[in-house]
């Protein structure tokens, strides 16, 4: 239904009644399903003191799963009577329907107290909702700049909180390698030392992987690692030298590197700069393949989910045909271990590839040269698609000029870009059913902090979020209700301490009048599941 006044929920849900009361939240007590009370508990805790839930609270927020109702990842939420219900098709649709809830909270005023805010309350509301793709994606490219364990965690809570459901790791790439691989301990010895914004770099431990896939797993996100080849291979020839070609340097990487004041490669050399295309492991090097094959068979082992990424992309270097030998032989490697493959859309101009591979698109959103007919020969050998078009998904495109971080190679992507665009209408002839999902990728070439990332994501990735979850056609799928959305939620982000690119909100003038604009003083509820 079309509402005048839509709460501020992002991504929108597909059916929403609002009634005349409120639910108070002076007094809760919560109820059902256990992990989902223990992953809420600590959200209202932090926002309603511990002293306002107990056993025998006023208001019962009660979570249960009736796999007899909706579909997977799916929920209703029934707020009125001083009960709020919210009940899941599933585990993961209960977690969504707790995320809305925390979107709802409101903080209000007493009759007759002006100057007290302290009770929290929620509209009187049934809402029916559910996905409209089952793959809804953030990568963090932790191999140009790394994040620690608790920068990742924060991602993940910042992703969740807007019903994302993949993480894709960028785990290696010229500038770093960033994962403990035991049978071939110099890639993260020699190639984790630094990245391309001049950090000390970094990689993570096994440990430290399977706590990062546990606490995804836990919000029901699903760990998606990325092992980037042939190209982008740099920094494994710190570690093993006689497995990577010589830098095959182009005139253009040349131009690049004065323009932007940084080095050229160099063979066995830390790489700190932002230069694509120069690097490719040793292709006809049978060691070459044993690497290969230990590193995929130890991340495999380490990843419940059941997607691998192999990469793909920008391989300028490497020939046509040598690029179709090598991914024949590294998809077969993939498969291998269990895990469905993945890889960028070049991939798609090979002829062997293992059926079933999964394509990530990335070219614009008005496909350019070949770019459409190599991702539609994923769906046509039994794939699917993610769709990442890097002029509207790309969370590292500047949003506007005067950005003072992102790049805009795919140009500027202003907020109303990134919303406006659908899923299905991108690659002519690849049906809705190959249509896997979306992702919202962050590479971080220009990235130091999580501030940073923040500044470049948001708002830009509700935008991605609503398109993955909210269908095309729904009553708020459009960027006046979005705009407006998200306006009221600034405030929410700021709160929980995400940096928020305000002025995104100004990059469409001829629709500001009426638009609520965001306000200083926070009017909703923060979630500790977004809490930096």
């Amino acid at each position: 239904m079309v509402l005048h006044d839509a709460p501020s929920l992002i991504p929108f849900p597909s059916s929403v009644r609002l009634g005349e009361e409120s639910v108070p939240l002076r007094s809760v007590r919560l109820t059902g399903d256990h992990g989902a009370v223990a992953l809420l508990r600590a959200d209202l805790q932090a926002l309603l003191g511990r002293d306002a839930l107990s056993d025998t609270g006023t208001t019962e927020i009660a979570l249960g799963l009736d796999a007899t109702r909706g579909s997977a990842e799916g929920y209703t939420l029934d707020a009125g009577a001083e009960r709020i219900r919210i009940t899941g098709h599933d585990a993961a649709g209960l977690f969504y329907g707790t995320r809305t809830l925390l979107q709802l909270l409101r903080r209000g005023e007493r009759p007759g107290n002006a100057d007290d805010e302290s009770d929290w309350s929620v509209p009187g509301v049934r809402i029916e909702d559910a996905p409209r793709f089952r793959y809804r994606g953030v990568m963090l490219d932790v191999a140009r700049h790394f994040f620690g364990v608790a920068d990742v965690e924060r991602w993940i809570d910042r992703a969740v909180s807007l019903k994302y459901n993949h993480l894709h790791l960028h785990l290696t790439d010229d500038q770093g390698w960033r994962i403990q691989i035991d049978a071939w301990p110099r890639l993260t010895a020699a190639g984790s030392g630094g990245d391309a914004t001049g950090g000390p770099g970094g990689f993570y431990t096994k440990d430290d992987i399977r706590e990062i896939v546990a606490y995804a797993a836990a919000r029901h996100m699903t760990v998606v690692p990325e092992i980037d080849l042939p190209g982008h291979t740099h920094a494994i020839g710190l570690g093993y030298p006689d497995l990577v070609e010589l830098p095959a340097i182009t005139e253009a990487n040349v131009t690049e590197a004065a323009a932007l004041n940084q080095p050229l490669p160099v063979h066995g050399v830390h790489y700190a700069a932002w230069g694509v295309g120069h690097s490719s492991v040793k292709i006809h090097e049978e060691r070459t393949y044993d690497l290969i094959r230990d590193v995929l068979t130890e991340v495999a082992e380490l990843m419940p989910g059941p997607y691998l990424h192999i990469g793909g992309d920008e391989c300028l270097g490497t020939s046509a045909a040598d690029f179709a030998l090598f991914f024949e032989r590294a998809g077969r490697l993939a498969a291998a271990t269990g895990k469905t493959p993945v890889a960028w859309h070049e991939a798609g101009a090979v002829d062997g590839l293992v059926t079933g591979m999964i394509g990530q698109y990335w070219g614009s959103a008005v496909p350019q040269g070949d770019h459409a007919a190599h991702a539609r020969r994923f769906a046509e050998r039994g794939g699917a698609l993610i769709l990442s078009p890097s002029d509207r998904a790309y969370l590292d495109m500047k949003p506007r000029a005067d950005h003072p971080r992102g790049l805009a190679w795919a140009g500027i992507v202003a907020l109303r870009t990134s919303y406006d665009w659908d899923p299905a209408m991108v690659l002519d002839g690849v049906p809705a059913t190959s249509i896997l999902g979306v992702e919202a990728p962050l590479w971080t070439e220009s990235v130091t902090t999580l501030a940073e990332a923040d500044g470049l994501a948001f708002p830009r990735i509700a935008a991605q979020a609503e398109i993955g979850w909210s269908e095309q056609n729904g009553a708020e799928r459009s960027w006046r209700s979005f705009r407006a959305r998200v306006a009221q939620l600034v405030p929410t982000w700021e709160a929980s301490g995400i940096a928020v690119d305000r002025a995104a909100l100004d990059d469409d003038p001829e629709h500001d009048e009426g638009v609520p604009q965001a306000h200083t003083n926070p009017a909703s509820a923060p979630s500790t599941e977004e809490t930096a």
